[in-house]
């Protein structure tokens, strides 16, 4: 199994940034082809209780890489990633990862 995860920044609009993602972001998401498993959480804390590096991390499961990426070349992965510029204004970093490597 492997994942994508993506680190969003401290957007300039925390409300607007939840409202899109919620109403908007997370449905294009959930259409994606292939997608097994999706999460998302808002960062809390840090365990020293310094900054918060993140605002919101979010992780879409699927079974392999070939279908990772089959979903992020489908016109509703291509949908997700052209959304972004409708919302993040604190950037994001997006990696795969495979789980238990």
């Amino acid at each position: 199994m492997v994942k994508a995860t993506a680190l969003y920044g401290h957007p300039e609009d925390p409300d607007a940034f939840d409202e899109h993602y919620g109403k908007t972001h997370v449905p294009l998401v959930e259409k994606m082809p292939n997608l097994q498993r999706f999460e998302a959480a808002k960062v809390v804390a840090t365990p020293d209780g310094s900054e918060l590096p993140y605002y919101l991390i979010a992780e879409l499961y699927f079974e392999d890489l070939e279908q990772l990426q089959d979903g992020f070349a489908s016109d509703e992965g291509q949908a997700v990633a052209a959304d972004f510029q409708n919302f993040v204004t604190g950037g994001v970093t997006l990696f795969f990862s495979e789980i238990g490597a």
